[in-house]
């Protein structure tokens, strides 16, 4: 039987990875595994059953090499701990003097019903998922989702190492997508140029949402809001969905605004992850 964390951010996480992801119960800790994009940080991690305490940073990283040392191209070091409180027990302590970098994010739930459209929700774009085949219709629309994923990535991370990385995610996500997992949508203009785009990975009767992104000259105009509550809805119909859940950075500025959509913040998790030298 295959293990499930009990906060549902780290079980959604899960849900998200590329069909060929594994997911291994040790003795205190599960292995999680992407065969496919070994580089992915939180793809392959190593899940506790509770966050660090003193003397835990030497133990962990052993058992991270140990269970990743047939994967060279695994480079860095991601552990998580399956707690929904945010408690961090000795991570800042022990592990960002050691080149660490501390994630704390807020899981938000909502029911299909309990979505409600935005006061400011744009009227201009029209709403729609894509054809996830490849070759298909809508690799154009494709290539300008990826476009934007670059333009808004983290800009301490260059930008040849996360093109490879978000072509390699977008790949698993629309082979998840051709097997009836859900679905990728994009706000199209007027003139049919894209202006935001995000996914919705269906697992049972549950939906997380992937890369919520709207381009920069479309921001502010009640686009983002309008995708997220139409994009839920088409979701919830196709796959009778009763859970939906939406991730983000503790300080990040839509948080608000996904709450003024009818989500509820339900869980804060934290991870550390060092990043491979020199990216």
């Amino acid at each position: 039987m295959v293990p499930t964390p009990r906060s549902l951010v780290l079980a959604t996480d899960i849900d998200v990875l590329a069909i060929d992801h594994t997911v291994i119960q040790r003795d205190g800790y599960i292995v999680v595994r992407s065969p496919s994009n070994p580089a992915f940080w939180f793809g392959n991690f190593l899940l506790f059953d509770d966050p660090p305490q003193q003397g835990d940073v030497e133990r962990w990283e052993r058992l991270f090499e140990r269970e990743f040392a047939d994967e060279p191209a695994v480079r860095h070091r991601t552990f998580r701990w399956d707690r929904n409180d945010g408690e961090l027990g000795t991570a800042t302590e022990e592990f960002l003097g050691r080149g660490y970098e501390l994630e704390s994010l807020v899981g938000l739930v909502a029911r299909p019903d309990e979505l409600v459209a935005h006061a400011r929700a744009s009227h201009d774009v029209t709403i729609r998922p894509l054809d996830p085949a490849t070759g298909g219709p809508d690799e154009p629309r494709w290539a300008a989702v990826h476009e934007i994923q670059v333009a808004g990535r983290d800009r301490q991370i260059g930008e040849p190492e996360y093109r490879d990385f978000s072509r390699a995610r977008q790949g698993e996500l629309r082979a998840l997508f051709s097997a009836g997992r859900g679905a990728w949508y994009v706000a199209l203009t007027p003139a049919g140029e894209l202006a935001a785009s995000c996914g919705i990975v269906t697992t049972g009767d549950r939906g997380r949402f992937q890369a919520v992104e709207t381009a920069e000259r479309h921001r502010r105009r009640g686009i983002c809001s309008r995708l997220v509550v139409d994009a839920a809805a088409h979701a919830a119909a196709e796959h009778s969905l009763r859970t939906l859940v939406i991730v983000a950075d503790a300080d990040y500025h839509a948080l608000g605004l996904y709450e003024s959509l009818g989500f509820r913040p339900r869980e804060r998790v934290s991870s550390v992850c060092r990043r491979p030298a020199g990216e």
